[in-house]
């Protein structure tokens, strides 16, 4: 099966959480309520670096794909 990089979610458990989930490597989930991140990926002490730059590049790119999202909504 094939999936798009990014996935928009939400849960009526959480009413305010908006989640876009990162299906490729490394796969995550984001909060953009809060920001936090939950990794679907195991990293060791020598990816630590890597990770704090990929991390900050995953949340830029979720962000602009939940902005680019919304604003097809709204046309």
């Amino acid at each position: 099966m094939s999936l798009p990089k990014f996935i928009l979610g939400d849960n009526t458990e959480y009413p305010n959480a908006i989640f876009v989930i990162h299906t490729e490597f490394p796969r995550f989930i984001i909060n953009l309520e809060n920001d936090e991140v939950e990794w679907f990926e195991e990293f060791d002490e020598e990816d630590q670096k890597e990770l704090e730059i990929e991390t900050e590049n995953a949340i830029k790119l979720a962000t602009d794909f939940y902005d680019s999202e919304i604003a097809k909504y709204e046309e």
